[in-house]
């Protein structure tokens, strides 16, 4: 298996920028055609995929995979013998081991996007080590954000969903257990906490940097005007979520700074970097995105896609060949004004709801991915949606796992959400089972988990 360090990720990352197109599709090619042979080779989920597939075969000719088969399969398809999922999941059982390494070489994250489908990821040296040197050498649109962080001193906190292996989450508390130091200067907040939390932790840390999901920064907009928040940060980076530039211009003249985000996702990292034509640059010499309708012909530039191709050129261990994501972009290959030679694309993005409770006549707003991460930690679930409506009446529509009921996954489910709800300070509600299961919007063919329809 290839490795790769963090400097020679760095190295190879500023010498593709300097690439003529000509020598940077053929890199894309070379590097598409060694995992596809690694995989081949390697994983015996890929060799029965293509047994019938000629070695030579183009790569629109490789059929294209999702996240539910590789679950179902998933020790089939990983590359390392020595792993069985059996014991990663004990091992995320133990909270302790968010941010160590599994068998001390494997990073382990879970996600489970707009699908509903939970997936289980491993990420080696190779795959940190390039993700480092992506948002290293291209996640500041503006050198100049990136000169006032540094000169302001550099502190940086985040407001993530914790609790849970997340990508964010776990990310940051690696690097603080491999660096101690540091904890000064990089901190992480719990999206779980009450909104009052949040804000005291945020006016202790005093960051230079914020950093979050949309609809949590969104929830900051009031206490800063209000002066419950007082931080000046130089920049705010957000993700996880899609960034209206409504939201954008309301954080931006809110806090006084430069506002930005990223297109990332667990299985391909930081896929696309944001530059200052706000436009998201794929990190095309790590990643393959391919822009396709429902039955997975390729859309063309201008037209909007009903999901996306990805393919991972640098995870050799869990390789991610034409895999299906949600998303739904628009891809551009005209040249940008920033001066950046890689395609670019405009993104749909996860749209999730804000949700709004009342309590003792005040109204509490809560973000949604606060109360996903606490309910894909009910293990008696397999798949959730949320419908909030006037007088905090909560829909819960689910699918249990197999040899669980229907009854007894919404008690675990109520239970949970009653005990996250009770800390943000609201126990008035009234939940409910719904005959209906978990749905795409018949329309768009999205899927949110949280449906907030207050003043609908």
């Amino acid at each position: 298996m290839k490795k790769i360090g963090m400097i020679q990720a760095m190295r190879s990352s500023i010498k593709y920028k300097k690439m003529n197109m000509s020598d940077r599709e053929k890199l894309q090619n070379e590097r598409m055609k060694e995992m596809v042979q690694y995989a081949r080779k390697h994983s015996s989920y890929y060799a029965k995929c293509y047994e019938n597939l000629p070695e030579d075969c183009s790569f629109t000719e490789l059929p294209p995979v999702n996240k539910k088969e590789l679950m179902e399969h998933w020790e089939e398809w990983v590359t390392d013998p020595e792993v069985k999922l059996a014991d990663v999941n004990r091992f995320m059982e133990n909270m302790d081991n968010v941010g160590r390494k599994f068998h001390g070489k494997y990073m382990v994250f879970t996600t489970s996007g707009s699908t509903g489908n939970p997936l289980v990821a491993l990420c080696d040296n190779t795959v940190n080590n390039v993700m480092a040197a992506i948002n290293t050498l291209r996640a500041y649109a503006r050198k100049e954000d990136l000169k006032s962080f540094m000169k302001k001193g550099g502190k940086t906190i985040g407001v993530f969903a914790t609790g849970g292996f997340y990508l964010s989450n776990s990310s940051v508390r690696s690097r603080l257990l491999s660096m101690p130091w540091k904890k000064k200067q990089m901190a992480v907040t719990s999206a779980l906490l009450p909104i009052e939390e949040i804000v005291k932790q945020l006016n202790e840390f005093q960051p230079n940097m914020l950093g979050g999901y949309p609809s949590n920064l969104e929830l900051l907009i009031d206490e800063a005007r209000s002066g419950r928040l007082h931080i000046s940060p130089v920049i705010i980076m957000t993700g996880g979520e899609y960034l209206s530039d409504s939201l954008r211009n309301r954080l931006a003249e809110t806090f006084h700074c430069y506002v930005q985000t990223s297109y990332s996702c667990t299985e391909g990292g930081s896929v696309a970097c944001e530059c200052c034509e706000k436009h998201f640059h794929i990190n095309d010499d790590w990643i393959i995105v391919e822009p396709v309708d429902k039955n997975n012909n390729p859309v063309p530039d201008g037209v909007l896609s009903d999901k996306v191709l990805l393919t991972n050129l640098y995870n050799f261990t869990q390789p991610y060949i034409r895999y299906e994501v949600s998303d739904r972009i628009i891809m551009h290959h005209e040249q940008c004004a920033c001066g950046n030679l890689s395609p670019w694309i405009e993104l749909e993005g996860r749209t999730d709801d804000v949700t709004s409770f009342v309590q003792n006549g005040k109204e509490i707003k809560v973000a949604p991915l606060a109360i996903y991460a606490v309910l894909k930690e009910v293990h008696q679930l397999r798949r959730f949606q949320l419908v909030v409506t006037l007088g905090n009446v909560v829909e819960m529509r689910l699918e249990p796992v197999e040899g669980v009921t229907r009854e007894e996954a919404f008690e675990a489910a109520k239970n949970a959400f009653c005990e996250f709800m009770s800390i943000q300070g609201i126990t008035e509600l009234n939940i409910n089972l719904s005959e209906t299961i978990p749905q795409q919007h018949p329309k768009s063919g999205k899927f949110k988990h949280i449906i907030n329809e207050c003043g609908k």
